[in-house]
């Protein structure tokens, strides 16, 4: 798992994002959200600190899911990470 997690913050700080971010919780966060979903596409919105919010464009699964891109909105401005790439 913690290769998975250091893809995640990898792939976030190639795309410019500006704050400390841990690939752990990123996955956490998804996981909470998915959980119980249907099988489609989905976006999701999660507020990481008082002024970030990350939008995940999500595919569920059966046993899995594909982060295709997510955006984060910060104050310094906007991010996008797209994992499909």
């Amino acid at each position: 798992m913690e290769e998975l997690y250091e893809f995640i913050e990898e792939k976030i700080k190639s795309a410019g994002y500006p704050r400390k971010v841990s690939g752990e919780d990123v996955y956490n966060d998804i996981c909470d959200q998915i959980d119980s979903k249907e099988n489609g596409d989905y976006i999701l919105l999660s507020k990481f600190d008082d002024d970030v919010v990350f939008e995940y464009n999500i595919t569920v699964m059966d046993d899995d899911f594909n982060l295709g891109l997510l955006t984060m909105t910060t104050p310094e401005g906007v991010f996008k990470a797209d994992f499909d790439a």
